[in-house]
């Protein structure tokens, strides 16, 4: 375990945000977290576990306990004809853990090469991108309750997944921490490649297999997103929203080029990125928070922006949404 004192968070938030925490605890195995837990330190203040701060935005400087993973672990726990299961722990870098898996050739998880953060935010948030999301390769989850110090596994299903939703997001919020997730991985991968136009692309670097897949997804993403450590960001601010069949077509009626996914027979998704866009906000600022200029979807700091100065930002673009068409827009970001 380590502690540290006064520490500056900004290594730890993907915004770029200078803020500070009276203290910072690293713990690096579960029966570590469970004596943390029942520390004076942690029972006597307010805490708050981060990942690799790649979804938080801080408001202010944090009066209490940062507590952090570092499970680094990535360990083969079972193996079938078709499939192989891995427990991985929640400190392990995501992209890391793809590149690994499709180095393997292991498939399933690929689509979502180059999102940042952590294996165990990964979990809590249910990252998706390209058509995969990260729930339908997750066996089952292994946490420590913050109040009992007691270790509790969690089935997929009891995860309650949903569209970046789990029931650690909601009911379970802040009662348990995630030290290390099973992953069942596809040793006879079956590629997912409907989700615009990512097949043609993909068949551009050569022919349809894992490496080509995740070279693609990153080419894509790195001409589309900016690099966190060059503009602070923490990718995706909004949720793509889902709205109901009829308030579509409505929409559909008034702007025929209206891009949209299909979800259910009564909803469909639009994406978040065209609304802002055409509310006129891609490339503008306000003070030092910026619209990056090569996608809408993405806030910026552009140098020295506190939080505050980006959530104005936010709201001005949720407004505007609002106005013109209707949705409400909702952050994919955690304001602390």
């Amino acid at each position: 375990m380590i502690l540290k004192e006064q520490i500056s968070l900004l290594p730890y938030n993907t915004f770029g945000i200078d803020a500070k925490a009276d203290y910072f605890i690293e713990y690096d195995s579960a029966s570590d977290l469970q004596a943390v837990l029942q520390s004076a330190i942690v029972k006597n203040n307010r805490t708050l576990h981060i990942g690799g701060g790649s979804n938080l935005l801080f408001m202010n400087d944090f009066k209490g306990v940062i507590l952090h993973s570092a499970i680094h672990s990535v360990e083969k726990i079972g193996e079938e004809d078709d499939s192989v299961l891995l427990e991985v722990g929640s400190r392990v870098n995501w992209d890391d853990f793809v590149g690994y898996c499709v180095d393997n050739g292991w498939g399933g998880v690929e689509n979502l090469s180059l999102i940042p953060g952590e294996v165990g935010a990964a979990a809590v948030q249910n990252i998706g991108a390209y058509g995969v999301e990260v729930q339908e390769v997750i066996v089952e989850v292994n946490a420590v309750d913050v109040e009992t110090a007691e270790l509790r596994t969690f089935k997929n299903e009891e995860c309650r997944y949903g569209y970046r939703d789990s029931v650690f997001k909601n009911e379970l919020k802040g009662q348990y921490i995630i030290t290390s997730i099973v992953f069942r991985l596809d040793k006879k991968p079956v590629y997912r490649l409907n989700y615009q136009h990512l097949e043609e692309e993909v068949l551009k670097t050569g022919e349809l297999n894992l490496q080509n897949i995740r070279k693609t997804i990153i080419h894509i993403r790195e001409t589309k997103l900016p690099d966190p450590k060059i503009l602070g960001n923490a990718g995706s601010f909004f949720m793509n929203p889902v709205i109901p069949k009829q308030q579509f077509e409505t929409l559909h009626a008034n702007y025929p080029h209206i891009p949209h996914y299909y979800v259910s027979e009564t909803e469909e998704k639009v994406p978040a990125a065209w609304l802002i866009d055409q509310c006129g906000w891609k490339g503008k600022h306000i003070g030092n928070a910026g619209v990056h200029d090569k996608q809408a979807l993405v806030l910026v700091n552009l140098g020295g922006a506190t939080g505050a100065e980006i959530v104005h930002l936010a709201e001005q673009i949720q407004q505007s949404v609002k106005d013109k068409f209707g949705i409400v827009l909702k952050p994919e970001v955690n304001y602390i």
